[in-house]
């Protein structure tokens, strides 16, 4: 890999994560249809990577609302009333949020790495967050706010969640799906998305950072790494902003178009390459 390349793919994942278009999709897709060379293991350790660093994009655009979270939620249990707040009871509901898929990982991750590999399988799976858009938007009422949020709409958008540790499926599209289908307006159900990527994202690191060092050339792969991982992170944050806006008076239908389409172009390129 390259440091354009690093770049490039960072500037994708910053864009693609939290806009529900599947970062895992595109960090798959885009260098099949370049022909760039890049060897699975450090494909998949640079994609979890990236990752992390769309988790800082998100420790920036929400600090004051994280630090409102960790202070009044320690306050409580210090007091022991948990659940006195609402910020309190939200660090609770995204804890629970992130269980099933924190499961699934953990169980699931040797036959999960192998679905990478498969620029098909992330095709097809690309069409499914289109379907999941399309679902959000027709079956979503959209009438209740984020301090109305339940602990059934948080498992339930945790579940949805699990379907994110596929490539193609978008997390954020998958989740703000979840919220949506319990009648969470679109910004409320992109917010609680983006607050409860945050555990999910510090075990990726952490995981990522054992399997880096056992890459035998990980020290010179550090610079092209960061490269990319800054690009992730400035981009990741300046699409959070865009999105929330974006999503205050719009659709998703118009990214269920793009994942569509994009997921049809690469199984026709695909098939006429016969791979």
């Amino acid at each position: 890999m390259t440091i354009v390349q690093s770049i490039i793919l960072g500037i994708i994942q910053g864009l693609t994560e939290f806009i529900p278009v599947s970062s895992s999709g595109h960090l798959v897709l885009v260098p099949h249809l370049f022909g760039w060379q890049i060897s699975p293991e450090e494909s998949f350790i640079f994609n979890i990577l990236l990752q992390v660093a769309t988790l800082v994009a998100v420790f920036a655009y929400f600090w004051l609302d994280i630090l409102s979270i960790v202070r009044t939620t320690i306050q409580d249990i210090r007091q022991k009333q948990p659940l006195a707040h609402p910020e309190s009871r939200l660090a609770w509901l995204l804890a629970v949020a992130t269980i099933p898929a924190g499961l699934a990982g953990l169980f699931l991750n040797g036959t999960l790495e192998k679905t990478f590999d498969s620029p098909l399988a992330t095709s097809i799976f690309l069409l499914g967050t289109a379907v999941l858009l399309v679902s959000a938007e027709k079956f979503g009422k959209r009438s209740r706010p984020l301090s109305n949020i339940r602990w059934l709409d948080a498992i339930w958008i945790g579940i949805t969640q699990i379907l994110a540790l596929l490539p193609g499926i978008s997390r954020s599209g998958a989740t703000i799906t979840g919220g949506m289908l319990r009648d969470l307006d679109r910004p409320a159900a992109a917010r609680f998305s983006f607050l409860m990527s945050i555990p999910i994202m510090i075990a990726a690191g952490l995981f990522a950072s054992l399997k880096l060092t056992r890459i035998p050339n990980f020290i010179e792969l550090l610079p092209t790494f960061s490269a990319g991982f800054i690009a992730a992170a400035v981009t990741g944050y300046l699409a959070i902003r865009w999105l929330l806006k974006y999503l205050s008076s719009r659709s998703l239908y118009v990214f269920a178009i793009y994942c569509a389409a994009f997921g049809v172009l690469n199984i026709i390129i695909i098939a006429v390459r016969g791979q």
